[in-house]
């Protein structure tokens, strides 16, 4: 089997998996380390049904559950106003 020709750059990287390329020969996995970002915390948000349909609307569309597209809203929520206030932003 033929090997896989690195690629160059980041942008080429990128474009090679955004084409649907097989990249997992590309990427050295010995030195990986999982980050926990500490505890996790349940929630519990009343909305009103019409905005519940709004999301539905929206995460169908885009291919995701309520759940991960109401905790990638927050997060950068949570961003933008550190941000307008000088801080660093929360990590993903």
């Amino acid at each position: 089997m033929k090997k896989k020709k690195l690629a160059k750059t980041a942008k080429e990287f990128d474009s090679r998996f955004d084409a649907g390329e097989d990249i997992h020969d590309l990427i050295d996995v010995s030195k990986s380390t999982i980050v926990r970002r500490g505890k996790k915390v349940r929630i519990n948000l009343d909305v009103a049904e019409a905005l519940v349909h709004e999301i539905d609307e929206i995460r169908k569309s885009i291919g995701v559950d309520r759940g991960a597209l109401i905790k990638v809203w927050l997060h950068d929520r949570v961003n933008q106003e550190k941000f307008a206030r000088g801080e660093k932003g929360v990590a993903a």
